[in-house]
């Protein structure tokens, strides 16, 4: 065909370097071929050069990324480490928070208060010399404003200072409602002052019940030398209470109030019928008055691990505390001093039983004695016990 018979004579046209190499075939000498270089490529030797720079470089990128990555790897491996050797810490820290003002339905509304503050370090139980609990119902609001006018300290910056002072953490118990209107009314209250202690029963719980909720809600919060019961009635020397519960004993199952002992009422038309009374006799053992009255922490650790339905409940808070005195070897340590019907020098606690037997204000008659000067700006102990 005549493009095949062109292309066969005319090869010379078609690859004109074959005779420039044969004419230099004698001009210059032959370099031998690398096992690696095509015939074709005239400079092989720098085309080699390049391709083997660049393959170390590429190898030297490979080395550093594999390192990089080795380094975050480790690095990422030691911070998971250490979050799993911080999370059991993060966990115990946020359970001490939460038992120091929670256990169940019972809360410290002043440390929940407290704990939004970043300042604020928790303690899984507050170390005190004792928890005073000022037992109240939610509609005795004119009472509770009455103490914080004299003796009970108004705000929580006066708790906290009170409490360094005298070693003496005091707070409102009081139980749950579900009557919407009267929650409101005492969330009020509670935003306003944060003074209240919230125990595991409803308002109108018995009162028996209603104080070993009281027991079992400030042994789990507080670490305490003494618990101390008190009512919203009476007229009350913080300080001489705390010198009171301050004095070394060496029986540390201590019972402290004003002692007394009464006849069993057992008709039901009398006032302070006992319905138990076929199991009491004719007259009642010896107990505290329910005003104010003070355990130790050996008593009241007994008191919070037994199960609620194993301690034998009387109509009245305060023979039922004392029947249960009976059944521990408890010390009763009597002191009228507790009890005093005026104010004295040396009175701890005032209310006029007489005075209030049928009816009475009591926050009014707070207020009268507040304004007296022998009971509220007298000294803690008198000159004579003084200067001793």
């Amino acid at each position: 065909m005549p493009l095949h018979h062109h292309r066969h004579h005319h090869a010379d046209d078609v690859l004109p370097y074959h005779s420039a190499v044969a004419d230099d075939d004698e001009a210059k000498p032959r370099r031998p071929y690398s096992s690696f270089a095509s015939p074709r490529a005239p400079s092989s030797s720098s085309s080699s050069a390049s391709a083997n720079r660049f393959l170390l470089l590429f190898a030297l990128a490979c080395l550093l990324i594999t390192a990089v990555s080795l380094a975050f790897a480790f690095s990422a491996r030691a911070a998971a480490a250490a979050r799993l050797h911080q999370q059991p810490h993060a966990a115990a820290t946020a359970a001490a928070a939460a038992v120091a003002f929670r256990c169940g339905r019972a809360e410290d509304s002043l440390r929940s208060f407290l704990a939004a503050s970043p300042n604020y370090s928790a303690e899984e139980r507050k170390k005190v010399l004792a928890v005073v609990g000022v037992h109240t119902e939610i509609g005795s609001t004119a009472r509770r404003a009455a103490l914080r006018a004299t003796w009970f300290p108004s705000n929580p910056e006066g708790i906290l200072s009170l409490e360094h002072g005298t070693g003496l953490s005091f707070r409102f118990v009081i139980g749950r409602t579900k009557d919407k209107e009267k929650l409101a009314d005492l969330q009020k209250e509670v935003d306003m002052y944060h003074d209240f202690l919230y125990i595991d029963a409803e308002e109108d719980t018995k009162a028996p019940q209603k104080m070993l909720a009281f027991f079992k809600a400030a042994y789990d919060m507080f670490d305490a030398e003494f618990y101390v019961k008190a009512d919203d009635a009476i007229y009350l020397r913080p300080d001489r209470l705390a010198s009171l519960l301050a004095k070394d004993r060496s029986h540390h199952w201590t019972y402290i109030g004003c002692m007394k002992k009464g006849p069993v009422v057992n008709d039901p038309n009398m006032k302070w019928y006992e319905s138990s009374w076929e199991l009491l006799g004719n007259e009642y053992f010896t107990h505290a008055s329910g005003l104010l009255y003070a355990l130790s922490l050996e008593v009241v650790g007994s008191l919070a691990t037994a199960k609620n339905d194993s301690l034998r409940m009387f109509d009245y808070e305060d023979v039922t505390v004392g029947s249960w005195m009976l059944s521990m070897n408890v010390k009763h340590e009597d002191n009228h001093a507790m009890c005093d019907s005026v104010c004295t020098p040396t009175s701890i606690a005032v209310w006029n039983s007489k005075k209030c037997s049928n009816s009475c204000n009591p926050a009014e008659i707070v207020k009268e004695l507040h304004n007296t000067t022998l009971c509220s700006k007298s000294p803690t102990l008198p000159p004579e016990v003084e200067d001793e």
